[in-house]
C-alpha cells in the first residue's frame, strides 16, 4: 500500500516538475482573479481563506494536467529523436507525433531527411576515398614494379649486354615518365577536389592561345601521320578564363585524340556566338561505346578497349578537364560513334 502511495506521489511530483515553467503565469492569473473577487464582492476572512485554498488546489490541478500533457509530448519527442540517432527509423513516414505537435513533426521529418542525405553523402565519400586509395595504390604499383624489374635485371648482368641494356633503360625511362604523369595528375585532381585550385581569370586572345597549343602538339600528330587542323574564325576574339588551366584542358583533349586516332585527322573547331565561343576537339579515332560515355569523366575510369590494350593513361585526364571547366561555369559535352570518331566541346565567355 505504501509502495503504491509512494509511486503515486512520485508520479504527481514528476508531472508537476514538467509544468514548473508555467507556474509563474498560472499563479499570477490566480492572484489577479482573487483580487478581482475581493474588489467586486464583500468577503469575510473565513470565506477569503476558503477561496484562497480553493484557488491553490485548482492551480495544482491545472499544473498537474499541464505537466502530464507536456511530459507525454516531451517523451514522444525524445523517443523519435532516440530512434533517429540509433538508426531505427528507415523512413520519415515512421515519424509520428500527436496532433498538438504536428508542426514539430514536420520539422523533425525535415531534419531526418537532411540527416539521411548527409549520411548517404558520407557513405559515398568514404567509398570514394576507399576506391581512390585502391586505384592509386594499383596505378603506382604497376610502374614502380616494372621499373624495379628492369633495374634488377640490369644489375644482375644485363647492363653488360649491348643487345638489351639500352632497350631496358629506355623502357625504364618510359615508365618513369608515366609515373611522373600519374603523380602530376594526382596532385591536380587532389588540388581541384579539395578546393585549393587557384584560378586567374582574364580576357586573352583565342587565336594566339590555340596557335600556341597547335605548335606544341603538332610534332606528336606528325609522328602518327595524323592531320591536325584549326578552323577559321575571327582572329580578334578574346575569351575569358584561366589561360593556364584551359591550356591543360586542350592538351588533355588533344592528347586523348592523338592516342585513340590511328589515321585521319584531328580538328580544333571554333563556333562563334554573341556572348560565347564553343571550342571542339574532333577526331576520326576509335570512338567510345555509347554505354560508357557517361562514365569516362570518372576518376581512373578507362573504357573496356583501354583496359584490353596497351594504350597508356592514368584515367584522370578527363576528370581534370571536367572539374576545370566546371570552375569556369562550363561543361564538357561528348558526341561519339564507335569506329568513326569523337567530338568533345565546351563553351567559354567571350568579349
Amino acid at each position: 500500500m505504501l509502495v503504491i502511495a509512494s509511486e503515486s506521489i512520485n508520479k504527481v511530483i514528476s508531472n508537476l516538475k514538467f509544468s514548473v515553467v508555467f507556474a509563474r503565469e498560472i499563479i499570477l492569473l490566480s492572484i489577479l482573479f482573487e483580487v478581482l473577487i475581493i474588489l467586486l464582492f464583500e468577503i469575510s476572512s473565513p470565506r477569503f481563506l476558503g477561496i484562497t485554498f480553493t484557488i491553490i488546489i485548482f492551480d495544482f490541478i491545472i499544473l498537474f494536467f499541464i505537466g502530464r500533457k507536456r511530459k507525454k509530448e516531451i517523451e514522444e519527442i525524445k523517443s523519435v529523436i532516440r530512434s533517429i540517432r540509433k538508426n531505427i527509423l528507415h523512413s520519415e513516414e515512421e515519424i509520428k507525433l500527436s496532433k498538438s505537435l504536428i508542426d514539430l513533426e514536420g520539422n523533425i521529418k525535415a531534419m531526418f531527411r537532411r540527416t539521411q542525405k548527409d549520411l548517404a553523402a558520407m557513405q559515398k565519400l568514404a567509398q570514394a576515398r576507399s576506391d581512390f586509395l585502391g586505384y592509386v595504390s594499383h596505378e603506382l604499383r604497376t610502374p614502380i614494379f616494372t621499373i624495379q624489374g628492369y633495374l634488377e635485371t640490369l644489375l644482375n648482368g644485363a647492363i653488360d649486354n649491348p643487345n638489351v641494356n639500352r632497350k631496358f633503360l629506355e623502357k625504364t625511362l618510359t615508365h618513369s615518365n608515366n609515373l611522373n604523369s600519374l603523380l602530376n595528375d594526382l596532385i591536380d585532381i587532389s588540388m581541384i577536389e579539395s578546393g585549393l585550385m587557384s584560378l586567374s581569370f582574364r580576357f586573352f586572345n583565342l587565336n594566339n592561345f590555340l596557335q600556341n597549343i597547335v605548335n606544341e602538339i603538332k610534332s606528336l600528330t606528325q609522328l602518327k601521320n595524323i592531320e591536325l587542323l584549326l578552323s577559321d574564325f575571327d582572329k580578334e576574339i578574346e575569351i575569358y578564363g584561366d589561360k593556364e588551366k584551359l591550356t591543360q584542358v586542350l592538351n588533355n583533349l588533344l592528347s586523348n585524340a592523338i592516342k585513340y586516332t590511328e589515321k585521319g585527322k584531328i580538328e580544333i573547331l571554333v563556333l562563334e556566338k554573341n556572348k560565347t565561343v564553343t571550342i571542339s576537339v574532333k577526331d576520326t579515332g576509335i570512338g567510345i561505346p555509347e554505354n560508357e560515355i557517361d562514365r569516362i569523366f570518372e576518376r581512373f575510369y578507362r573504357t573496356e578497349r583501354d583496359r584490353s590494350s596497351t594504350i597508356p593513361g592514368t584515367g584522370l585526364g578527363l576528370s581534370i578537364v571536367k572539374h576545370i571547366l566546371e570552375a569556369h561555369n562550363s561543361a564538357i559535352e561528348v558526341k561519339s560513334i564507335l569506329n568513326v570518331g569523337s567530338e568533345f566541346s565546351f563553351k567559354l565567355k567571350r568579349d
